[in-house]
This record gives C-alpha cells, sequence and structure tokens, in this order.
C-alpha cells in the first residue's frame, strides 16, 4: 500500500504535542502511584470488568501510571476476558523496566469519536526495555469501521487508527500475542531501536482494507521470527530510514507479501539499508518480496543492501517484484522522474508457485537503472495452465546463476 509514514510522523507529533503539556501531570501521577521496586497490577483489582462491555480505559491507564512510575522490573496484568477499552497512551520515560502480560483479551472501542485525529489505539512513546507477552489478543474490531475507510477512493485520506503504536522504544520484544482485525495497521514502528517481535500472530481477512500486519519506518536494529500474518495488505512493509532488519520464519498469507517501501512519496524520506529476509514462506499473497517506490517520488533516497533467501513461494502472485512506479489505485501522478536507486539486492533460493505467469518483475527506472541485482537458484513455476513461466525485466542490471532459464534476467 502507499507509506504513511509522514502520517505516522504527524501523528507522533500530535502526540508530543500533548506529552509536552501534560507532562509534569503525568510525572506527578506516577510518582504518586508508584509502587516500590517490583510490583504487579492486576486491572481488575483497578475496576476493569472482563464482560466486554463495559469501559476499562480508566483501569488500565491507571495500571500504566503505576507500573511506569515505579523501579525494578513492573507487570501490568490483562487476565483471561474481555476488556473493551479506548484510545491508551502509555508515556515514558518510566523509572523500571515494564512488562505487560497479556493473558486475556483486549477489545478497541469502535467509537471513533474517542480516538480524535490521527489518533491510535494503543500508542507507546519513550519506553525503554518494554515487553508485551501473553497468549491473549489486542482485538481493534475492525470490521465495525473498514467501511469508513476513503483511502482507496483519496490520496491524501484520513486514516482510521491503528492498533499498537511505538514511537520512540528502545529493546522492546513483543512474543506471543495476537493482533486481530486492526482498523488499519495492526502494528507499527516509528523512530524505534533494537525490537524483537517473536512468536505473534496477525489475523484480519483478505479482502480488509490498509491492514497491514507490521510496519516500521525510521527505525534499526528489528527483528521479526517465527510470526504468523493474514492481513488485506502488506504483511510487513518497511519504509524509508530504516536499516538492519532480520526476518526470518514468517509466515505470509493472505496478504500483499513482504514489501521495502513504498518510498519516495514525501519529502526528506532517508535511506533503506540491510535488510534481510530469510527462511519464509508466502501463501497465496498478491504479491511475493517486494521493493516499491513512486515514478514521482519526492526524496532522493537508495535502497541498497537488501538480501533475500531460502524463500518459498506457494501460489503467489507476483513472487519477485520491483516495482519503480508504484501507484496505488491510481491516484498519483507519473512523470518517469525516479529519484529512489535501488541497489546491491540479492534473490537466492527463491523456489514455489506463481498464480501469475510473470513469476519475476523487474520494473526499474530508466533514469535510475537497478544494478546489482543477483539472482541465484531463482525457480518458480506458474501454476495455471493458459500461459508460460516469464521475467519482465526493464533497466535492471546484475547476474544470474541456476535459475529456472525463463526466469534469467541477465
Amino acid at each position: 500500500m502507499a507509506c504513511i509514514d509522514n502520517a505516522m510522523r504527524a501523528l507522533f507529533l500530535l502526540a508530543l504535542f500533548c506529552v509536552v503539556h501534560g507532562e509534569k501531570a503525568k510525572s506527578k501521577d506516577n510518582d504518586a502511584k508508584a509502587s516500590g521496586p517490583g510490583g504487579s497490577f492486576d486491572i481488575t483489582k483497578l475496576g476493569a470488568s472482563g464482560n466486554g462491555k463495559t469501559d476499562s480505559t480508566k483501569a488500565v491507564q491507571e495500571a500504566w501510571a503505576s507500573a511506569c512510575g515505579g523501579t525494578g522490573k513492573q507487570t501490568i496484568l490483562i487476565p483471561k476476558g474481555d476488556f473493551l477499552v479506548g484510545p491508551l497512551n502509555f508515556t515514558g520515560p518510566c523509572k523500571g523496566d515494564v512488562t505487560i502480560q497479556v493473558n486475556g483479551n483486549l477489545l478497541a472501542t469502535t467509537d471513533l469519536s474517542q480516538y480524535k485525529d490521527h489518533g491510535n489505539w494503543i500508542e507507546i512513546l519513550r519506553v525503554d526495555n518494554l515487553v508485551i507477552t501473553g497468549k491473549g489478543k489486542l482485538d481493534g474490531q475492525g470490521p465495525a469501521v473498514w467501511s469508513k475507510n476513503s483511502c482507496v477512493k483519496k490520496y491524501d485520506c484520513k486514516i482510521l487508527p491503528n492498533s499498537l503504536v511505538m514511537d520512540f522504544v528502545n529493546n522492546g520484544e513483543v512474543s506471543g500475542i495476537t493482533l486481530l482485525n486492526s482498523k488499519f495497521f495492526h502494528m507499527n514502528m516509528y523512530k524505534c531501536k533494537d525490537m524483537l517481535i517473536k512468536d505473534v500472530n496477525v489475523t484480519a481477512p483478505g479482502d480488509s482494507p490498509n491492514t497491514d500486519g507490521i510496519h516500521m519506518g525510521d527505525s534499526s536494529g528489528v527483528t521479526i521470527t517465527n510470526t504468523v500474518i493474514g492481513v488485506g495488505d502488506d504483511c510487513i512493509s518497511i519504509g524509508p530510514g530504516t536499516s538492519k532488519v532480520n526476518i526470518t520464519g514468517v509466515t505470509c498469507g493472505p496478504g500483499h507479501g513482504i514489501s521495502i517501501g513504498s518510498l519516495g512519496r514525501y519529502k526528506d524520506e532517508k535511506d533503506v539499508t540491510d535488510i534481510n529476509v530469510k527462511d519464509c514462506t508466502l501463501k497465496k499473497t498478491a504479491n511475493g518480496v517486494r521493493i516499491k517506490a513512486y515514478e514521482d517520488a519526492a526524496s532522493v533516497l537508495t535502497a541498497s543492501k537488501i538480501h533475500y533467501e531460502n524463500i518459498k513461494m506457494e501460489d503467489s502472485g507476483y513472487p519477485i517484484i520491483i516495482d519503480m512506479k508504484y501507484c496505488p489505485n491510481k491516484l498519483c501522478t507519473a512523470n518517469g522522474a525516479s529519484k529512489v536507486t535501488v541497489k546491491d539486492v540479492t534473490f537466492k533460493n527463491i523456489t514455489g508457485t506463481s498464480s501469475t505467469p510473470e513469476a519475476v518483475n523487474l520494473l526499474c527506472s530508466a533514469k535510475i537503472p537497478c544494478t546489482g541485482v543477483t539472482m541465484d537458484d531463482v525457480n518458480i513455476k506458474y501454476s495455471g495452465t493458459n500461459n508460460k513461466t516469464m521475467a519482465v525485466c526493464k533497466n535492471a542490471k546484475g547476474s544470474a546463476k541456476g535459475c529456472l532459464k525463463e526466469l534469467a534476467c541477465f
């Protein structure tokens, strides 16, 4: 989908404005309710009700204030049950290390008026050493509001609330939980460092709008492993300014694949580099592994040192694609003046089947060709019967070995 990193930045600035004006009050509140070294806060003991109908926002927010204000290791317990909550703002820095133990389910309110402009459901800001873990769910209850999504019709649309947003979070972990039916993105990381996402399930219908699984922008040191994602948009999307990403053992589908980009939509975007995707399976996705950039890019940037290895395609559309003329829903302009450079990209041991005859698409810019593209043991066959397996290669330079002969672009 069209990358919304600037929308995320606008969201962050709005959150920061609120933080600046409320920081002193929150600090005093944290100090007043802080526990000693090590503490645990069961939200039901603070007034939360697990009946799925009673608003438990106040109790969860109070638990955060107490845990964040305490020293040592602090735990917020979401016990078994269904807890309806509105927007939650978990703002740091915290005095200790906070773990949110999700044994039950948090249900997002479907009343959009509660989120205000560019609001999110759960937003975590400037918290280090955060852990979110458990076998419970974060249910965005998206089906109630997906019909209000205008992004398929408008280039600059008003986005619906994202489920879990982490801004300026360092050394964090999200593990074990399920993110379900987000109104927009399920998880978004902005300016985060050294993050581990493992054993997570992300689930939404394949036709749900803009329900990206995991998105990141301006972040570094992100690891995503042993995770299952089936959504209505990108399973994973890597936005501008991101580096040192390792994605392993991910199963994707339905969805739009594992994407770098989109790149170049906004001014002052930064480079993407050192991205590794390995040992992943894509099942019946609209795209496979993809790099996408706007033809009318507003930024000069480079995507480089990108490595895909041991990727299995199961009837995925366009399994390998570099698209330098990306234009979702035909809502952007196309003038051929790309400013995005793609170089040093390796596709190694990419196998399986394609639902489209075009198993390989290298659609690069005539002005700035893709360079250093390596295709090593790429063997993907068209699963249909009305055409043959093929590659479409434009303005790409590199080398190929051990590939199905129809797919050797070089």
